[in-house]
């Protein structure tokens, strides 16, 4: 039996949220179309889900976020997953480094 995932029914583990990241631009401004082994891995994306509080060290450590912020996060954190054709990642609390105002 097949049974189809939506982001929707996705909740993240406490201290994790689900984000989609931003797509890249697959053209330079000359009209360049880049393979994608030349693409860049983006920083920023929007907020779908988020976990419960977490803890660290003994201290509740509340989400930073909300569902559909636009975060800046670092470059090599979070796990990638893809449902069809569209990539989304877990990151931890800490991996995001700003809300986008």
């Amino acid at each position: 039996m097949s049974q189809t995932i939506s982001v929707s029914h996705i909740k993240p583990n406490p201290g994790y949220v689900l984000v989609e990241p931003a797509k890249v631009d697959k053209k330079t401004a000359s009209g360049i179309y880049l393979p994608d082994s030349h693409e860049e891995k983006p920083q920023h994306g929007t907020v779908l889900a988020v976990g419960a509080a977490s803890m660290v060290d003994g201290a509740k450590v509340e989400c930073p976020v909300k569902v559909k912020d636009a975060v800046i996060y670092k470059k090599w954190g979070g796990n990638e997953f893809q449902i069809g054709d569209v990539e989304y990642q877990f990151l931890k609390f800490e991996d995001i480094l700003a809300v986008v105002a």
